[in-house]
């Protein structure tokens, strides 16, 4: 396995800032289109009140970050299922969320891992 490295910090450093100067978009009503990438990257989605719901990343699959956020409305994911109690349309009442395309598979995996060190502290450790 490759330690990180001096060049992995700096690159997943700017991502993060990337991730967190991006645009907070709400979550659209029921019918109208979500507005995410198909590629694959990083995302952060935020409660009514602006605190951190979830931090995710695209590992596999098509369609990219969109498809993941939809998951999520669709109550197709371990997060809406355990904390939106299956309720994945909830996200369409004042929810909003974040994103950074990351194309490159290991920086993809450090960015998440960091900004979930950084954004949900509570959350490591607790399975929750």
């Amino acid at each position: 396995m490759d330690q990180p490295n001096a060049d992995d910090f700096l690159i997943v450093k700017n991502l993060y800032s990337e991730l967190l100067n991006g645009s907070q978009l709400n979550f659209p009503a029921d019918g109208v289109r979500l507005d995410a990438p198909e590629q694959r990257g990083v995302y952060v989605i935020y409660g009514q009140q602006g605190q951190v719901l979830h931090v995710g990343s695209t590992r596999t699959g098509q369609r990219g970050i969109a498809k993941r956020l939809r998951d999520h409305l669709s109550a197709a994911s371990s997060f809406t299922i355990k904390h939106l109690h299956g309720d994945g349309s909830s996200l369409r009442s004042g929810c909003s969320y974040r994103y950074v395309v990351v194309e490159n598979p290991r920086h993809r995996a450090l960015l998440e891992a960091f900004a979930i060190g950084n954004l949900c502290p509570a959350h490591i450790g607790h399975g929750r």
